[in-house]
């Protein structure tokens, strides 16, 4: 069986940079145990299956070791295969995940943007004594629905920050985000997953739907420019509406061939 597949750097306007996501369109779902085999083959942070569905596509997300409840630059690039190689032509896409319902991607020019839910975030106690996966301690520390998001004073804690992946991977948790006010930007973040098979992402979208309800809040504001900084790094545009948040990006097509499975 021979299957398409596109390989896209999501959240940059330049290769070798932003979040590398492959897309495989389907006419049919495959077992999910082969979605995860392809996945792990592919070795990427995010591997998207998607299945045309009446007038939505039906999404489903693999990282090398497990299906996640959602992903943002995966999403962003299935999109950009969609509207770029598959012949689509309306203006929004509407997508169905069964973890996470439904996740429309509007399209202005070249910038996408992601309608995702927007988290809800509880300040916690944080027990430092127990845990020692990053080297800078904070006291603010939120739980939101797959993550903890520990907030920093400053850009440079961030960018320096030397995580331990081996003692994050304990927590009860999708993974940890890290942020803080930014220099040239409204907020900076970075994300740490190894209990989902990724040490570091290079530009979390979905990680967004947790730091906007935040940013927002203590930017008194609602639209917000964004930076991750992995080694790659990316950057996002964000809104926040209410319950959802909208999350602004461009793509560019690495690969594009076909995997024999």
């Amino acid at each position: 069986m021979k299957l398409p597949l596109y390989q896209v750097d999501a959240f940059t306007n330049q290769l070798f940079a932003g979040n590398p996501a492959a897309i495989c369109p389907l006419d049919q779902w495959l077992d999910s145990d082969l979605m995860q085999k392809i996945a792990a083959e592919n070795n990427l942070a995010e591997t998207a299956f998607i299945v045309k569905n009446g007038d939505k596509f039906d999404i489903r997300w693999f990282t090398p070791s497990v299906e996640v409840d959602l992903c943002g630059h995966a999403t962003l690039a299935a999109a950009f295969v969609l509207y770029h190689h598959l012949g689509i032509v309306s203006d929004e896409i509407v997508f169905f995940s069964p973890r996470s319902g439904d996740l429309s991607v509007e399209r202005n020019g070249d910038l996408l943007t992601l309608n995702f839910p927007a988290d809800d975030i509880q300040q916690i106690d944080f027990d430092w004594n127990g845990f020692k996966g990053l080297d800078i301690t904070t006291q603010e520390v939120f739980r939101g629905k797959t993550d903890f998001l520990f907030v920093y004073e400053n850009e440079d804690q961030i960018a320096k920050m030397k995580p331990d992946f081996l003692k994050i991977a304990k927590l009860p948790a999708r993974g940890i985000i890290i942020t803080a006010p930014g220099n040239e930007v409204d907020f900076v973040s970075r994300f740490f997953g190894p209990q989902s098979g990724i040490n570091e992402d290079p530009v979390t979208g979905s990680a967004h739907t947790t730091l906007m309800p935040y940013w927002a809040k203590q930017k008194n504001k609602t639209q917000l420019k964004a930076k991750q900084l992995s080694p790659r790094g990316g950057d996002l545009a964000c809104e926040l509406l209410g319950d959802r948040v909208k999350i602004s990006g461009t793509c560019v097509l690495y690969l594009q061939g076909e995997i024999f499975v």
